[in-house]
């Protein structure tokens, strides 16, 4: 059985959950609780679970008794196991109360054919149920969720090496991070012929991550449990003061949330030079800051089109990121490709640069979203949609078609008073006024026709009166 078989059927699932009011999100996280304990015994992982509550614990017992071990393998777990087993279940609880239904639920796992999963590796068979999840409108988790081409493209492009540091402040379920540590592998015979200690950092300290929200960051360390990255992956907000000692990283990817801080509050950290309530702008600080400025430390970050034209401290912001940083070259995506419909955003692209002054001199764009088709469940965003786009940000000399743009970083100041909302083409559903008829020309027109319907309802009253006349 297939993971993409796997995914549809855990996700089926879901439907024995409903009678007990749980939502989509509450049941990925249940079921990352029961999966972990099936996925540790499928790969021989076991040796961190204590033997009494590990996966054949649960497929012995049934009804009352299964639920009652249950709820207390997951404090049990929290409580006395260590490592990130201790994490993934810290403070866990469960809200299935029918016996039956959780029965269900291991019954049905347990029946599965996980041969063809695990050559084709359990973690992306997470993976597809965190997408799954992400995609459900009902579920609220698509804010957490960037979509997999998407951070794919980004990766190739940034291109981490062996050796690099890699960090992503708003990690959500460590999508970027699992997408980094692969391209990685691939690039180097997963990591075969690695000396001892090089294998630890790529394993150990290599990828790392901060998640705001609990049961997210939860969500995170099964998914690099599952994928065999042991990087640091912290609770936290990275806009705080916490989080100031994150720093000096080679690579950052990252799509940071959408909206104002919680509240309007203002970022705590003092290492940032404009605090201000857009979380956008201050994540975006935090940023190119926590990149090591050796003049090859390099980002993609997801940002909405506010950051791009916000004025007051948005424009500051642009001008030191321009300053501290070769950006380079900033992607116009199209719309309707978040899960958040409507949400117009981009990617920006930037090297840290060894010094703090006149790091850009000039930005490309590409304009991915203009005339483009309309992007959903039905037409999803496809690698092939980017292929113009990868070609020239490789290759300078291949930024021929239409969709490529670029201006000095003079232009920008002096033209356009540091607004980077620059770039798109002209959209072809939209008429040019020099292609509107003559207004002069059009008013008469109408009068004419006007004129011409007044004598039409002359005639028809004439008509009628002299009806009336003869009666």
């Amino acid at each position: 059985m297939s993971t993409q078989d796997i995914v549809q059927k855990l996700w089926n699932l879901c439907n024995v959950l409903r009678d007990d009011g749980i939502t989509y999100h509450q049941y990925v996280t249940e079921l990352t609780y029961i999966l972990f304990l099936k996925m540790a015994n499928e790969t021989g992982a076991e040796k961190d679970i204590p033997e009494e509550y590990r996966w054949e614990s649960l497929t012995k017992k049934s009804g009352i008794e299964l639920k009652k071990h249950y709820k207390n393998l997951l404090s049990k777990l929290g409580e006395t196991s260590v490592g990130r087993v201790s994490q993934i279940y810290a403070n866990a609880s469960s809200s299935i109360e029918e016996p039956k239904n959780l029965e269900k639920i291991i019954t049905e796992i347990d029946k599965l054919d996980w041969y063809e999963a695990r050559e084709e590796g359990l973690g992306d068979l997470y993976e597809g149920l965190l997408e799954k999840n992400a995609s459900e409108k009902k579920s609220g988790a698509g804010q957490y969720f960037t979509p997999r081409v998407l951070i794919d493209v980004m990766t190739e492009l940034i291109k981490p090496e062996l050796g690099d540091l890699c960090f992503d402040p708003a990690c959500g379920t460590f999508g970027f991070m699992i997408a980094a540590n692969n391209y990685v592998k691939r690039k180097n015979n997963n990591y075969f012929g690695l000396n001892e200690r090089q294998q630890d950092f790529q394993i150990n300290k290599a990828f790392n991550g901060v998640e705001l929200v609990h049961e997210t960051h939860r969500l995170a360390l099964m998914n690099a449990y599952l994928h065999k990255v042991n990087g640091n992956i912290v609770l936290g907000d990275s806009l705080t003061q916490s989080a100031k000692g994150l720093k000096n990283f080679d690579v950052i990817l990252t799509n940071p949330p959408f909206g104002t801080k919680k509240g309007g509050e203002r970022a705590t950290r003092d290492d940032i030079s404009f605090q201000t309530s857009n979380k956008q702008l201050n994540f975006l600080q935090v940023i190119y800051r926590s990149l090591k400025a050796d003049g090859k430390a390099r980002c993609a970050v997801v940002l909405p089109d506010n950051v791009l034209f916000a004025g007051g401290d948005g424009t500051s912001v642009r001008r030191e990121l321009m300053e501290f940083c070769n950006l380079h070259t900033i992607l116009r995506l199209p719309t309707g490709i978040f899960y958040a419909q409507g949400v117009k955003t981009n990617v920006l692209f930037f090297t840290r640069g060894k010094t703090e002054k006149g790091n850009t001199t000039e930005v490309a764009f590409y304009d991915l979203r203009t005339n483009m088709d309309s992007f959903g469940k039905t037409r999803t965003l496809r690698h092939e949609d980017f292929a113009e786009f990868i070609e020239g940000y490789n290759d300078s000399t291949k930024r021929i078609g239409e969709r490529w743009s670029k201006f000095t970083r003079e232009e920008i100041e002096t033209t356009y008073g540091d607004s980077l909302d620059l770039g798109l083409i002209k959209d072809d559903s939209i008429i040019d006024a020099d292609e509107l008829p003559d207004p002069i020309e059009s008013g008469e027109e109408a009068i004419a026709q006007l004129e011409e319907a007044v004598d039409l309802l002359k005639s028809v009253v004439r008509e009628l009166k002299a009806l009336n006349s003869e009666e």
